[in-house]
């Protein structure tokens, strides 16, 4: 299989591709990026199997192009609310399957009515594969799969130390700290009641979550919230939550945007050093925290979590599940190689669906956890995973 990475020699991208190109099934990476130099220097480093060469991804015509040739495309390239639907668009129309890392919800509304259209052409293309969503996608549909009956479903993960990568393409004020700042701000999309809301952001929520107990979080606007109840359509409550320790600086800064007083590029870059002070100091203080830590108690909320609640055996239950890894990796590791995961599913043909999807929809976590423990040997010798369970996923549950 032949692959395009858009965006491949980027912060998240490039963690794709250094994955990816280790796989038996996929014959060669083409590493396009809008910096034509850095593409080539990257792709210089890798193994004989990956190239790179500049595109600029508005250009329609050069971009089916190099689609033409390939045969799955998966796409780093933010943001994703200009670049999500054309570039879908043009790769189902050339012939190719599609993984991106979607975080915006308004384009995954725009890019999931492409679903007949890509079904048609037996295409599969999955929105969002990434850490949040990706993750906690396959962490939502773990727990889901543990009741007999779900009705609410959160997503979550702590900002603190949420930082963007310092070896990137991209120069400037960083996409996803733009992003962030636009799901913190005016209204965003939650599922409710049954029903489709849209909500200010930041407002609290508790959770009660199993063996955690109850601890405080705040809606962020995300993908997660619209898609569970796209493909679980018995579920009558699902938001996407985010807590952390510098969310009483976050609301003013985000009021201060709401009131058109700081803009959103301005108030992204105080994020964006904000972030970076919290991580540091994390380090120093050599504190195992941020999105994909391990928890060595219970006491704080996990890092990067789900929580299905429903009814188990004809009881009222809930099973919270929670990603852990034995480092502190980085934003680019957490959502570069689950990216790497779904496209092994895909080339292995573990994903059998036509169509578009988020992950919940088209992949069986228990698929995707076995595939990450795989993948993660292939950095680690003489590592020993037990075949039936998963180094990378904790599962609480209410009932014994």
């Amino acid at each position: 299989m032949r692959v395009l990475a858009l965006g491949g020699s980027g912060g998240m991208g490039r963690f794709a591709v250094e994955t990816s190109m280790q796989f038996e099934n996929i014959s060669q990476i083409f590493v396009a990026d809008i910096n034509a130099d850095a593409a080539i220097a990257f792709s210089n480093t890798m193994n004989e199997k990956v190239s790179g060469f500049g595109l600029d991804v508005t250009d329609l015509d050069p971009l089916r192009k190099a689609m033409e040739d390939t045969d799955i495309v998966i796409n780093t390239v933010g943001p994703f609310f200009k670049f999500g639907p054309p570039i879908l668009e043009a790769a189902i129309e050339t012939g190719c399957h599609y993984l991106d890392i979607n975080d915006d919800w308004e384009p995954t509304l725009e890019m999931l009515k492409f679903h007949k259209k890509a079904e048609s052409l037996s295409k599969t293309a999955i929105l969002g594969m990434g850490a949040s969503p990706g993750l906690t996608n396959m962490l939502g549909a773990a727990a889901i799969q543990e009741l007999d009956e779900v009705e609410t479903l959160y997503t979550g993960w702590t900002m603190d130390g949420a930082t963007p990568e310092k070896e990137s393409s991209q120069s400037g004020i960083n996409a996803a700290m733009i992003h962030a700042v636009q799901q913190m701000t005016g209204k965003v999309r939650i599922h409710d009641d049954g029903v489709p809301k849209m909500v200010k952001p930041l407002k609290q929520v508790v959770v009660d979550f199993p063996g955690y107990g109850e601890f405080k979080s705040r809606i962020f606007g995300h993908p997660e919230a619209i898609t569970f109840p796209h493909h679980f359509q018995s579920l009558k409550r699902s938001m996407n939550l985010a807590h952390g320790s510098g969310f009483g600086i976050l609301k003013w800064i985000m009021r201060l945007v709401d009131w058109n007083i700081l803009s959103v590029e301005k108030a992204a870059g105080i994020v964006q050093d904000l972030s970076s002070s919290i991580r540091e100091d994390l380090e120093t203080k050599g504190v195992e925290t941020g999105i994909d830590m391990v928890r060595n108690s219970l006491d704080e909320p996990p890092s990067l979590y789900a929580l299905a609640i429903g009814n188990k055996n004809g009881q009222k239950a809930s099973c919270g599940t929670t990603f852990r890894a034995s480092d502190l990796i980085s934003m680019g590791e957490a959502t570069g190689i689950p990216l790497a995961c779904g496209l092994k599913l895909l080339v292995d043909g573990k994903i059998t669906k036509s169509g578009v999807f988020a992950p919940e929809g088209a992949i069986d976590p228990k698929d995707f956890f076995k595939e990450l423990d795989a993948i993660s040997n292939l950095f680690e010798e003489n590592s020993e995973i037990a075949a039936s369970s998963s180094k990378f996923i904790n599962i609480y549950k209410s009932w014994s």
